[in-house]
This record gives C-alpha cells, structure tokens and sequence, in this order.
C-alpha cells in the first residue's frame, strides 16, 4: 500500500523489543523505585510503612509494648563524666573564653542529667525481665530508636536479653539507631504520622523522662487521645517531677479553662524507674492486658 513502512529486519524488531523493555512504563509496579517515589504514590507509601512494621512485630509474637521517650541528649554517666572532664581541660588551657565556661556549665548539668539515662536503663529491665517471655512478649519496651534516654531503654531490655524495639525517622542530619535495639525489630519511617501510629498500636504505658520538642510532641499526642477517647486508658508517667513541673505548668491551664482539672489525672508523676514501675503495675494489677 501506498506509505506503508517496509518491513523491519529481525535486528531492527529486536532493538525495537530492548527499547520498550527498557521503558520505565514496562518496569514491574512493585519494583519500580521511581514510581513508588512519586507523589501519585503516596499512599501506597503510606500503606507500606503501616504494615512492614505490622508484619515483623506480629512474626515476633510483640503483643503489647511500653512506650519510652526521652531527650537525646542525656548521655550516660560515663559519657556525661567524659564530656566534663575534656571541657573543663579546655577551660583551663583557654580561661578568658566564655563560651568555654558556658560548655563547662551545660557538661555539668549533663552529669546531674544522666542520672535519667539509669533509672530509663533500669526501668527497661524491669519490665523487660517481668513481662516478657518466650512465647508472649507484653510491655515490649519501645523507643524512637535513637541515642540518648532511648538508648538507654533499649539498653535495659538488651540487658537482660529481652526483645525490644526502634523506630527511627530519616533526618536532615541521620540519625543512627542506637546497638542495643533487637535487629529484627529496628524500622526506619519517612512519615512521621506512621510512625507515630507505631508507637501507640501496642501501647499499654507511656513512659516520658526529660525531653525537648520530640518528646513533647508524642507526650501530648498521648494524653490527647486518651483524652478525647480515641484509645484506651493507659497509664501515662512523667519521670522527673521537678523537671515536669516546671517544664509544664498543668495547674494555670486548668486555671485558664483550657483544661479540664480531672485532664491532670491522666498523667501520674515519679522520680525513679522503680517508683515508675510500680505505677504500672498497680494498674495492670500485676498482669498486662
């Protein structure tokens, strides 16, 4: 027919072949990266990042967790004696340097905090070693995954050998997980409203030590939605109670209205992992639901 195009050689059909497989349209949905990191595919990232986590702590038998958050910036006591020690020795060579005496005095004030590091390390062992067992895993401790007083909840549960679990978030500045999280059981999130579903799917306590923003705002995300009865009554403890106290005043907003005064029962305070323990275990009577 008249414009009709000859017919291609066998070498012309197979590049043509090469062409179309190489077409990223021809790319398996599942496997094509750029796809799933298209805006069109947000859900489905949504999804993914719902039920990966889902999967891994179901195959480990993770039937409820105990929530821990806390500052990053606590270090240990050893750490927080390193710190001290190299930051006085910097004062003492460079003494009319005062943001050298401002280092000195903020070292200091880490070694007063570490304290924290402890009583987080120690009350992860205690729940990890009453709760959990071989075959039922209750008040698995969770953490954010990161350094700091998670390090230190997770610390305590790998101590005594216990499962226990990391959720981490991409950062500008990436964070790593902290080693003493279980390898299976160590998840990276991009959304951070996943990953705050994540810390409460299985939560049965919420444990909340000294912190800054991060901790702020799972904290109140909590007593919100106990508030508002989005979930069941949990037991939600401050460690700290100077700290809390002065960190949020609850009584002027119950003087301003915009609390209730019973809004300050949902929350109890306590100064020691074992005086925090306790408050759970009160609760539960002794047994996780």
């Amino acid at each position: 027919m008249p414009g009709e195009k000859p017919e291609l050689s066998r070498d012309e059909l197979d590049a043509l072949s090469a062409e179309l497989m190489r077409s990223p349209s021809y790319r398996l949905a599942y496997d094509d990266a750029d796809f799933l990191d298209s805006d069109e595919a947000r859900p489905v990232r949504l999804q993914l990042e719902l039920l990966k986590p889902d999967m891994f702590l179901r195959r480990h038998n993770v039937r409820s967790t105990v929530v821990v958050f806390g500052s990053t910036r606590i270090p240990s006591p050893a750490q927080a004696g390193a710190q001290l020690a190299a930051a006085l020795q910097l004062a003492q060579e460079r003494p009319q340097d005062e943001s050298l005496q401002a280092a000195v005095a903020m070292a200091r004030k880490r070694v007063e905090q570490s304290r924290f590091y402890d009583e987080a390390r120690k009350f992860a062992q205690i729940m990890s070693r009453e709760f959990q067992h071989e075959h039922r895993r209750d008040f698995v401790v969770l953490t954010g995954g990161g350094p700091g007083i998670m390090e230190a909840a997770n610390r305590g549960a790998h101590d005594v050998g216990a499962r226990t679990v990391g959720l981490n978030i991409t950062l500008p500045q990436e964070q790593m997980p902290n080693p003493y999280v279980t390898p299976d059981l160590c998840f990276r999130f991009h959304y951070f409203g996943l990953r705050k579903m994540h810390f409460m799917l299985r939560a049965r306590a919420l444990v909340a030590f000294p912190g800054g923003y991060g901790t702020m705002d799972e904290l109140f995300e909590a007593l919100t939605l106990i508030q508002t009865r989005k979930i069941r009554r949990i037991p939600v403890v401050l460690v700290g109670r100077a700290f809390w106290q002065k960190a949020v005043d609850f009584g002027f907003l119950v003087e301003e209205g915009v609390i209730a005064s019973e809004d300050i029962g949902l929350f109890r305070l306590a100064d020691s992992a074992d005086e925090a323990a306790a408050i759970l275990q009160e609760h539960y009577q002794g047994a996780p639901p």
